[in-house]
This record gives C-alpha cells, structure tokens and sequence, in this order.
C-alpha cells in the first residue's frame, strides 16, 4: 500500500519538523517526509498511489489521550469501546488509554486481558489499558502492580478515586518504580471537596451551590510530589486545574523531581462563570471571565458544565496557559467522561461529573479568541508526542519507520458543536450551539482512514484551505509561530 499526503504543514516537534511538506506511507509505515518533489520515491503517478492533497491543512502526529473513560466493562448505556474510539477518531484520536474506572476495574490480569480483547474487536482506534492501584479501587490493599504490567498496563491509577492514604501511595510509587510505569493521580482532597458542586469562590456563593475550593488539589498535589520526591517514583499529575498546583509541579520538576502532568481542553478555556449562565452578566464576574465566551442566552445551572475537577478562574485559565508554555505542564489530555442523559437532566447538586470531550478538544483548543496563547507546534506536541514518551510508546511521531498514525487538520475551519451528532454516547458537552475553529479532516490509523473520506489510487482531495495561507501562518505571527 502506498499513500502520498502532499503539501500539507507537517507539524512533527518530536523531531523539530515545521514545514510545508510531503509524507509517503509504504504498508502502513512512514516511509519519508520531504519538503521536496526531487525524490524519485514521492511520485503520485507510480501505479497504486493513493493520494490525500492536504494543501491548506495540518498534517500531524496522531494525538495519544492518556486519560479517556471508556466505561465498558459494566456501564454500557454511557459508552462502548466501540463508540468511543469511533468519537476518537473523529477528534483526531488514535490511541487512548482506557482508565479503569469500570465495573469490575481491570485490578488483575484477567482485567487487563479483557479490556484488551475487546478492544482488539470493537476499537477503531488503538486502546491502551490503565491498570487499578488498589484492588477494587477501594484504597485499600495494592493491586498486584507487576502483573498488571506483565499482562500490558501502561499506566496505574484509582482515577475519580485518589489514594487516600499516604502511606498506601508511598509504597505503590515504591512498587511502581519495578516496572517503569507512571502512576496517574486524580489529586482531590475530599475532606475539603466533599459533596462540592462547583470552584468555591464567588460565583458558587451567588448561585448557591456548594464549593470545592482549589486548596484540595493543591494540598494533594503537594502530597502526591513530595512522596514522588522520597520514593524515585514517577507521578503523573492528571487534570490539573489551578494554578496553586502549577507552581507546585513547576517548582519539583526545579528539583528534579519524576513528575509529569495534563490539563483538559476545558480547563484551559471555560470559567466557573460557565455555570451561572446569562446569570453572570450582569454581575460582571471579571475574575471569571472565560477565554471561550458563553452564548448570549447561556441557561446557568447547565449540568453539563459540572466536572472534576470544577471549572475554575481565568486566573487559573492564564497559569495552565503559562504552564503548557513553559513545559511545566506535558500533555493535554480529553479526561473524555460520557454520560446517559439522565445522569445529567436532574438538579445540578445531583448530576454527574463529566463532560464529553473527545470529539471537541481540537475544536476548542484552536477557539479564536485565544489561540495565540501558545504556538501550534506546542499544542501537537502535548496532544501526541509528549503523552507517547511519557508512557514509553512507539507512537506519536512521524519518524522514519514508525506507524503512520496520522492527524490532518485545518486549523482554520468553523464549525458548530452539535452533540446529537457526536459518534460517541456521550451527548453531554457544555459547548452545544457553540461556534469552534480548528477540525479534523481525516484520521489515519496505520495509513488506513480511520475518519473522512478513504482515498482513492489517483484522485486527489480538495480542503477548503489554501497551502499559500499555511505557509504565511508559518511566516507570521499565529497559531504556527515558532
């Protein structure tokens, strides 16, 4: 099989690659990239080409989520393996890493082997299993760590669960360190988040609705490095949402501290501010004031804008920004948490947390009016190359050699979020009705489409963007600087 990707930006910081550029796929494999015609290989008339002209678009590594719940086993009304790695690959997706916060969680091998059963028959993307901590998720008593590793974890957490237990984290970060793997950790305090709704602050006492102050992810962050620090154990610090706990990780990473951590989408561009709605507005809220502004009608008390950890302040927004720019933060990943409708059509104190992210994250991250916040060779990275290496993959890369797990994007294409329309369960996105900039356009898994149209030998595809705009956004000062 052969598959010529011509004249789109390849967009490569794994290998410092930011030009204008054509990519050969040879049976599934990058084969070369090339800024120039002169190779006798990159030729789109040699018999049994297929050609995908992605003038005018991003050609990318294809993004690696390192947290997604997929729910299966044991709650399959809210998502399946199988419509959720489809909802991936309409993102761009085209590895997840399946979080184990599923009935039963995946605390033994017998998990781990399920989980990848099934995904080996319903996953449209590649899925990686997250094995348990503890067993049960109870936080208790350790999982078997080694074997879960042996069996194909990439990872270990409690997610939506933290260890509690100080003494209990300590010794599986001791564990942890015999197999190489990062342990992920939701850090809340739940003697200060308990039965929280929302970010404590101002706009939680004007709605009503009882807060969850940032000092319980700041002081479990605090905990979670310090014990990272005494142990040589690498900690992966997931969702991170405020800025208190940016400067934490910035100032261990100072020490050389085995510490790596995430920010959502949403964490990066939605307000507590969110949640009160048309409410809001009149109050001003300026301390609040989101990077992706509300609908003019926006209802407040919109279950869907509830999630842990809460949306917090554009204080809070600026430091991740700040942070993903400096390096302090690694990755971004979708903390993609579908639900039924009915987890979510209830009163706000009773809904779910969760927002289903997958199919928006790009979207969102390349909203216009912050999208020169940070340059877009840094957002792929976060989105593809530093996940792979923070969990030791293969992937995440347009190498010589490497799988050709492709993202093609253009970086400039409106489109409005409709969640009816969305591939995964999941319909419950704060964002519906509203207008994003940034859309894939096809997903390549191996070479093979896994989203948008399958090319054909000989026919070439048209993107509504031009190759001349890449190259001025190349040359200016947008989204593609540096």
């Amino acid at each position: 099989m052969r598959l010529l990707i011509k004249d789109g930006c390849v967009i490569d910081p794994s290998q410092n690659v930011g030009s204008v550029a054509d990519v050969l796929v040879v049976d599934g494999r990058i084969a070369e990239v090339t800024t120039s015609l002169t190779s006798t290989t990159i030729d789109p008339k040699i018999p049994g080409t297929q050609v995908i002209d992605a003038g005018g678009c991003i050609v990318a590594p294809g993004f690696v989520d390192m947290h997604c719940h997929l729910r299966q086993p044991g709650d399959e009304d809210k998502e399946t393996i199988a419509t959720g790695t489809r909802a991936a690959a309409r993102g761009g997706f085209t590895l997840v890493c399946a979080m184990p916060n599923t009935t039963p969680p995946p605390d033994s091998a017998a998990g781990i082997y399920q989980l990848q059963q099934l995904a080996a028959c319903d996953g449209a993307v590649r899925v990686l299993p997250v094995g348990a901590v503890t067993k049960g998720r109870a936080g208790k008593e350790l999982a078997e760590m080694a074997e879960l590793h042996k069996a194909g974890a990439v990872a270990f957490s409690d997610d939506g669960a933290p260890v509690e237990s100080s003494r209990l984290m300590r010794h599986a970060l001791l564990y942890s360190t015999l197999t190489g793997l990062p342990i992920l950790s939701h850090c809340e305090d739940r003697s200060l988040s308990k039965d929280a709704d929302m970010h404590e602050g101002p706009v939680s006492t004007m709605l009503g609705l009882r807060g969850y102050p940032a000092a319980a992810e700041i002081n479990m962050v605090g905990r979670e490095l310090a014990l990272a620090e005494l142990t040589g154990g690498h900690v992966h610090i997931c969702h991170v949402s405020t800025a208190g706990a940016v400067e934490l990780i910035r100032q261990a990473k100072g020490r050389g501290v085995h510490v790596t951590a995430e920010v959502t989408p949403h964490h990066l561009t939605l307000t507590d501010a969110w949640v009160a709605g048309e409410l809001g507005a009149p109050l001003g809220l300026a301390a609040s004031t989101p990077l992706v502004p509300m609908p003019a009608d926006y209802a407040p008390y919109n279950t869907h804008t509830k999630v842990n950890p809460p949306l917090r302040t554009r204080a809070d927004l600026e430091a991740l920004w700040e942070g993903l720019r400096d390096g302090t933060i690694d990755a971004i990943a979708t903390d993609h948490a579908p639900h039924t409708w009915v987890d979510k059509e209830c009163e706000y104190s009773l809904a779910s947390f969760g927002i289903s992210g997958l199919e928006t994250a790009l979207g969102l991250l390349l909203a216009l009016p912050h999208r020169n916040l940070v340059d877009l060779s840094t957002l792929v990275g976060a989105l593809a190359c530093n996940p792979a290496r923070i969990l030791n993959l293969p992937y995440g890369t347009l190498q010589v050699g490497r799988p050709a797990d492709v993202a093609i994007f253009d970086p400039e294409e409106e489109w409005t979020v409709k969640p009816e329309a969305f591939s995964s369960k999941g319909k419950n996105t704060p964002l519906a009705g509203v207008t994003l900039r940034g859309r894939v356009r096809w997903t390549l898994l191996e070479g093979r489409a896994i989203f948008g149209s399958p090319p054909i030998p000989g026919e070439q595809y048209k993107p509504r963007a031009t190759a001349s705009r890449l190259e001025g956004l190349l040359g200016g000062t947008g989204p593609l600087r540096g």
